[in-house]
């Protein structure tokens, strides 16, 4: 059977490193030709004219189909990746868990189960719960299925690990070519800090970033980073919120050591004055939102190349599931919506307004990803590469509200939040699965083996 071909002629190509004007040939799942006025007798033609070329948004961190023991989150693989699409992700990274008694093999096979016809490419990190040599013996096994990220977790009774373990987990990762992402808070302060509040009678959503500050997570940054440095091991931190988090990952890299750092919208645009909002339970996730000065320092963090990926830490409730922690805040299910709006978000609070070029929007949505995870046939637009594609429209004006997204739950962190640009079409394995910002073919997705990580600064 002769392979589909389509043309993406009259846009920019947008790369981490660059732009140019030029057609897009693709043959089947690949990017067969660069160049100006392609033209092939049968091929698909989508006129990108005014519109940006941008290789397909790789989102770090979701959490689908997660049951968190007080709850599930709304969206599965099927809502999930839909959503995912239509914001022009072609390809998501969720958490395979263990459980404690359970094996890595175990957690893969359910994850796998999960993500059956999904509708945007996936990969697994594996969360480990347990650490021991049982586990340890497994990492050859998950290297050799394409899982080759880890998260271990220094929060939550049914997750946490102690130190000793993420040293012991560091060293043999390494031996893997694997990376580590932490969860990075003091768990131990963290409940005590909660019993105080509520003995004082705090329990409304606004007593969750107070139980939860600033030095909470930088205490945490801190001691992984010194754990990293005693290992020898690169160190990854996931959805960094803090500017005190950013400094002492900077002291890391003072020091010599290989850190790579993660962020998420939320820790840019929101701040926790949201707490007294009336729908406060809705931004109760952890790490909290923080405070105008975090974001900022965040933001600067990006535009001075200090921090190298932008995820979702996609984890969504329902109102209704929300309101389990109604009258105490340490209750509330933990997590938000977000894995539909990041392009647009990054693109209109940070390119439109100064804050990161275009360029640099493609590497924090999509390059860094791909190198540091392993799938080098991904995030960057050029010959021979895999076809997930973004055709972005820079023109487009709308207004995220709680409802008009296709997330499997009735709220958004973002609602009220003006945004510019879409993903007006986007290809995935070279097929054309969203036209004119509309999913036409859905459970497109596949599972992307992945190899080790690259070293990226």
């Amino acid at each position: 059977m002769q392979n589909m071909q389509t043309i993406i002629k009259n846009g920019t190509i947008v790369n981490h490193d660059g732009r140019v004007r030029a057609d897009l040939l693709i043959d089947g799942d690949r990017i067969a030709a660069i160049g100006n006025d392609l033209a092939v007798s049968g091929a698909e033609v989508i006129d990108a004219t005014g519109c940006y070329i941008m290789p397909g948004f790789i989102d770090t961190h979701t959490h689908f189909d997660l049951d968190t023991g007080s709850a599930v989150t709304a969206d599965n693989f099927d809502t999930g990746s839909k959503a995912a699409v239509l914001g022009g992700t072609t390809c998501i990274l969720d958490f395979a868990t263990q459980e404690r008694d359970g094996s890595l093999q175990a957690a893969l096979d359910e994850w796998h189960r999960k993500a059956k016809g999904s509708s945007c490419n996936y990969g697994f990190h594996m969360a480990i719960a347990r650490w021991d040599e049982g586990v340890a013996a497994e990492m050859e096994d998950m290297s050799k299925q394409g899982v080759t990220s880890y998260k271990m977790y220094m929060v939550y009774d049914a997750l946490k690990v102690d130190d000793g373990q993420i040293y012991a987990a560091l060293k043999k990762a390494k031996e893997h070519g694997a990376l580590i992402g932490i969860h990075c808070e003091n768990w131990e302060v963290l409940q005590r800090k909660i019993a105080e509040l509520k003995a004082q009678g705090v329990t409304a959503p606004y007593g969750h970033p107070l139980s939860r500050p600033s030095e909470v997570e930088a205490e945490a940054v801190n001691r992984y980073m010194r754990i990293a440095q005693l290992a020898d091991a690169p160190a990854y931190v996931v959805h960094l919120s803090t500017a005190e988090g950013l400094a002492e990952a900077e002291r890391a890299r003072a020091r010599g050591q290989e850190v790579y750092l993660e962020t998420c919208p939320q820790y840019l645009l929101l701040t926790d004055d949201r707490y007294k909002d009336a729908d406060g339970t809705k931004f109760v996730m952890s790490p909290p939102l923080r405070k105008n000065e975090d974001n900022e320092q965040l933001w600067l963090g990006l535009k001075e190349g200090r921090l190298d990926a932008i995820g979702t830490d996609h984890c969504s409730f329902t109102m209704a599931q929300k309101a389990i922690g109604a009258n105490d805040f340490s209750k509330v299910p933990n997590g938000g919506a977000g894995v539909q709006h990041r392009g647009q978000l990054i693109y209109t609070y940070g390119v439109c307004e100064g804050r990161i070029t275009l360029e640099q929007m493609v590497r924090y949505l999509s390059y860094g990803a791909s190198r540091l995870f392993g799938m080098k046939d991904h995030g960057e637009i050029a010959e021979g590469k895999a076809a997930d594609i973004v055709v972005w429209d820079p023109l487009y004006q709308g207004r995220i509200t709680d409802t008009n997204h296709a997330h499997n739950c009735d709220n958004s962190v973002y609602a009220g939040f003006d945004v510019r640009g879409r993903a007006r079409d986007v290809l995935i394995n070279g097929i054309h699965v969203v036209s004119d910002g509309e999913l036409r073919r859905a459970g497109c997705g596949k599972y992307i083996s992945r190899g080790r990580y690259e070293k990226i600064r």
